[in-house]
């Protein structure tokens, strides 16, 4: 097919098609101008407020070197300045790295590094570990840099495949990758959510998740384009968020695992009466039935049964709630009619029904790749689809079952985590022979890290090996437990790798 004929009408057609983040935002601005659009504590911000100063830190940015494609790094908890960051990028064309105040001083160097941010803003509580960068501070600083700026006037056009964030997962290989999460990707995730939960356009949104993460900065930006209001909280404060659910109609209440039960029952003790939920909680594998059974009834709504990624946003699988009150004896998925799945074998071949195989997706929904990944991107969307990694077996009714991982991975509380994160810090101190991380399930967290280990000549102290690791890795990641054993009685597979799935057996 020749090329030239995709853009039937030309290059103004295909502008037209064009709109950003940015500019779906700013339409909300003369449709919504009095609409609470950010409230933070005590600070509400209409959508014309929010405008106004978006521009402004727009023309800073822009005055200090930033346009199309440059990337800036932001450090901070929640906060209402976040949000003017990632529009003001998206108002320019620019990126937003989002970076993981959790991590080790190690990690994040890393993660700046990988996109060579051209500014960065940050919070006072973290700016102190970003020495070796140009940093603009919330506060003072900040609120003086808008004040004395001009508004910007003009958006940047933008094609819909720019990227607008970089979230960071963890990696195979012991350091986190960047994701890239185009326009176009942050678009259809929020079409997403509204087609399959039922959200609707002006529904509020709490985010109290860290919004370095997918689901707070989705779903917030995925407001703010809708028209609706974004609440922010930083952390899960059991006091607020309970107010929240008695004063606010929501769409929908993320939840995570470990905190579900807890929010449970501080709803009961304090006999909060929801205002209105459409749909709660995630990631339902990690979380006891018992448990949903228990929320979904007292907020009376649904518990989403997705299974997704930063990588894929909700699909590939976010066709099915799991109903009020009802202990769910089934996890099974639904496919959410917005994507393309396949099932396949180490061969790259489909598997038939009740076959297992690695879940293969693509579609609109996502990413970009990972920054600076070629290797790793050349392999994990061969053939044109993406790999998840994720082994699935599909039934005769057209639902999935999660089976396996196909690369070994711990969800920790809504975290992910590598063994090799964990390994090669265990393996950098000398004394170390051999070291592999494997899961254990921990009724709060879903699972937590155990670490093996193989002493070279004496034995080691433990605490000596937590505080290596409480110096180099967030503390999620930290091995909740040592189990110290012969290098020899390590279980491995015929070609010498380590069998995890043995090692799990000894906990």
């Amino acid at each position: 097919m020749n090329q030239d004929n995709l853009n039937y009408g030309g290059p103004q057609v295909a502008r037209s098609a064009a709109s950003g983040v940015g500019h779906l935002f700013a339409n909300q601005v003369v449709l919504s101008a009095q609409h609470i659009a950010i409230q933070d504590g005590d600070r509400r911000l209409t959508y014309s407020d929010l405008d106004a100063r978006v521009r402004q830190l727009a023309r800073v940015l822009q005055m200090r070197g930033v346009g199309r494609g440059d990337r800036i790094a932001i450090l901070s908890e929640n906060r209402y300045e976040y949000f003017e960051t990632y529009l003001a990028a998206a108002y320019l064309g620019a990126i937003v790295a989002c970076q993981n105040w959790r991590l080790s001083p190690t990690e994040l160097a890393h993660c700046l590094n990988l996109v060579q941010p051209k500014l960065t803003l940050a919070s006072p509580l973290h700016s102190d570990k970003l020495t070796a960068h140009t940093v603009i501070v919330f506060g003072d600083d900040y609120e003086a840099a808008l004040a004395a700026a001009a508004p910007l006037e003009v958006l940047q056009d933008v094609d819909p495949e720019d990227a607008l964030l970089v979230l960071y997962t963890s990696g195979t290989t012991g350091l986190p990758k960047g994701a890239v999460i185009s326009h176009r990707a942050e678009i259809a995730r929020n079409l997403v959510i509204r087609a399959e939960f039922g959200v609707a356009i002006r529904d509020t949104f709490v985010a109290w998740s860290p919004l370095y993460h997918m689901g707070a900065a989705e779903c917030s930006l995925g407001t703010l384009m809708c028209g609706g209001k974004v609440i922010i909280v930083d952390g899960f404060d059991h006091e607020k968020m309970c107010q929240v659910v008695a004063q606010e109609e929501l769409g929908w209440l993320l939840l995570m695992p470990g905190m579900i039960s807890e929010f449970a029952a501080e709803l009961r003790s304090r006999q909060v009466s929801p205002r209105g939920v459409k749909v709660c909680g995630v990631m339902a594998d990690l979380v006891p039935p018992h448990a949903i059974a228990e929320i979904t009834a007292i907020l009376d709504a649904p518990y989403a049964n997705t299974f997704g990624a930063t990588e894929t946003g909700c699909p590939p699988c976010s066709s099915n709630l799991l109903p009020i009150g009802i202990p769910p004896s089934s996890l099974s998925k639904s496919q959410s009619p917005f994507c393309e799945i396949k099932l396949v074998d180490a061969d790259g071949e489909m598997v038939a029904d009740g076959v297992p195989g690695e879940l293969c997706m693509r579609g609109p929904t996502l990413f970009s790749g990972y920054w600076q990944e070629t290797a790793i991107n050349a392999e994990e969307f061969r053939g044109g689809w993406f790999h998840m990694g994720d082994v699935f077996r599909r039934n005769c009714d057209g639902s999935l079952d999660f089976v396996d991982r196909v690369k070994y991975l711990i969800k920790s509380g809504g975290e992910n985590i590598y063994p090799a994160e964990i390994e090669r810090v265990l393996l950098s101190d000398p004394r170390v022979a051999e070291a592999a991380v494997v899961k254990a399930d921990d009724e709060k967290w879903g699972e937590v890290p155990i670490a093996f280990v193989a002493c070279r000549d004496a034995p080691i102290p433990e605490r000596e090996l937590y505080s290596l690791c409480r110096a180099q890795l967030a503390g999620y990641k930290q091995p909740k437990g040592l189990r110290f054993m012969a290098i020899e009685d390590f279980p491995r597979s015929a070609s010498g790798k380590i069998q995890r799935h043995a090692l799990e057996k000894l906990i």
